[in-house]
């Protein structure tokens, strides 16, 4: 059996030491070049030092290429059977009950026992929902009912996933990594949200939905694999037993901290307002058909790809709270030029932007929620991370459904995108301590935020 890792890790200091601070002006030009060039491209260090990082990330790298393969299937399959944007954003709200309901268990639970079983007995889980959607899609008549059960039931047990899965990363990346960590974490995903869409729209029109959901469920053995692999990640020495009142904690915790609300709620506002891929069928439905289907998922996945191939300015930016705040900002702005593009390729290239600006906020949202929050609430903060980032977008597709069936997918994806925009602005105006957030300097990094610490470091 593997060995466990012990609750709590040491830092080590920065390897970058004094030759990152060195005059540049008397290096020739080909090591400023590379200098340069290392200091935008991804910082993988993380997979250099950490055995158990790098078996987390090959692993659900892979699953999450499949499950973005059945995020393009169940939305094309809910529109071919009801040619109704209103039933795929109905489609998509079915996961809210379960977020909201198994975030908060799943978060007490990633507190009080070992991680990576947690991770693991999930993935079986959510391996056996997708092998429920071959078996339907392979029916002469397949149920739509099968669909809202599958989404309901596989959001419910992500629910019971994410927190340990956040949970784990801080127990084996060093914390002066952790930002580089996020960076390779979103990069493994936006490349899997590139290839996933596009590959689930070839498969679907290529050889049906039933092959294309099996492919899903033959990812989930290469993360079983993988996590078989990795040691024991056992909770921390003082963890609470799962009860309400550990999980009242968490809550409470979260709400003396006007940092980490900020960070929820700007999201939230953005993906309620400026999400409008409840609308992509039916906008595929008039552009071609399933192929650009998949365009226009691959499209945001492109921008966050970039985004974090190009991360390694991130490691300098202290002000968190204003680059989530920016971030979120630009989201709106792209969705709003999204709306209003004439042409297709104008129109792929705000998605790519838009991908991109979500991309950033991602990358320091969690930086933020990784170096503040101790050990032994950060499966508990994991779930309420969880419901920020989840029930977001699901509103948001109904949201876009509904004001997409009243008034428009043109007058739904422009004023979602406008008010995402004020929603920003107003958020960073009424929570100053999330706009003024900033993360400790580099020579602080192995500082330690106390458990009772409500407040953010002032700009």
């Amino acid at each position: 059996m593997p060995d466990a890792i012990p609750p709590h890790t040491r830092a080590t200091p920065d390897p970058l030491g004094d030759a990152a601070t060195a005059d540049t002006r008397t290096q020739p030009a080909s090591l400023r070049a590379r200098r340069l060039l290392a200091g935008v491209a991804v910082d993988v260090s993380p997979l250099r030092s950490s055995r158990e990082f790098r078996l987390l990330f090959a692993g659900q790298g892979v699953t999450f290429a499949g499950s973005m393969i059945t995020f393009v299937a169940v939305p094309f399959q809910a529109y071919a059977l009801t040619h109704s944007s209103l039933v795929v954003g109905l489609v998509s709200l079915a996961e809210l009950a379960p977020i909201l309901v198994m975030s908060f268990v799943g978060g007490a639970l990633a507190d009080a026992i070992d991680r990576r079983a947690m991770v693991r007995g999930t993935e079986v889980a959510l391996c056996l929902v997708s092998g429920g959607l071959v078996a339907n899609a392979a029916l002469p008549h397949p149920q739509l009912w099968v669909l809202f059960v599958a989404v309901a039931v596989a959001a419910g047990v992500d629910a019971l996933q994410r927190p340990s899965l956040d949970a784990l990363v801080p127990r084996i990346v060093r914390r002066d990594q952790l930002t580089a960590a996020a960076a390779l974490e979103s990069l493994v995903k936006t490349a899997g949200m590139v290839a996933g869409p596009v590959l689930g729209g070839v498969l679907i029109a290529a050889a049906g939905l039933s092959i294309t959901y099996a492919i899903d469920v033959a990812t989930f053995a290469v993360s079983l694999l993988m996590l078989s692999f990795m040691r024991a990640v056992p909770p921390p020495p003082d963890a609470e037993r799962v009860s309400l009142g550990s999980i009242a904690t968490g809550v409470r915790y979260a709400a003396r901290r006007q940092d980490l609300l900020g960070s929820y709620l700007v999201d939230i506002n953005a993906m309620f307002f400026g999400m409008p891929m409840a609308l992509f069928p039916q906008i595929a439905s008039t552009l071609g058909g399933p192929a650009v289907l998949g365009l226009l998922y691959m499209a945001p996945s492109a921008g966050s790809f970039l985004a974090t191939a190009t991360s390694g300015w991130t490691n300098r930016v202290r002000h968190h709270g204003r680059a989530i705040a920016f971030a979120a900002g630009s989201w709106g702005v792209a969705v709003v030029v999204f709306g209003l593009a004439p042409a297709l390729w104008l129109a792929m290239l705000a998605l790519v932007a838009a991908g991109a600006a979500d991309m950033v906020s991602g990358i320091f949202r969690s930086t933020l929620w990784n170096q503040t929050i101790p050990d032994s609430l950060r499966g508990r903060l994991a779930g309420i991370e969880m419901i920020s980032y989840s029930s977001g977008p699901a509103l948001g597709n109904l949201e876009a459904g509904v004001v997409g069936s009243l008034a428009g997918v043109r007058a739904s994806v422009v004023s979602g995108g406008i008010l995402c925009v004020a929603g920003t602005v107003a958020l960073s105006a009424v929570l100053p301590l999330f706009w003024n957030y900033r993360a400790p300097r580099r020579a602080d990094a192995s500082e330690r935020v106390p458990d009772g610490d409500a407040d953010a470091r002032p700009g």
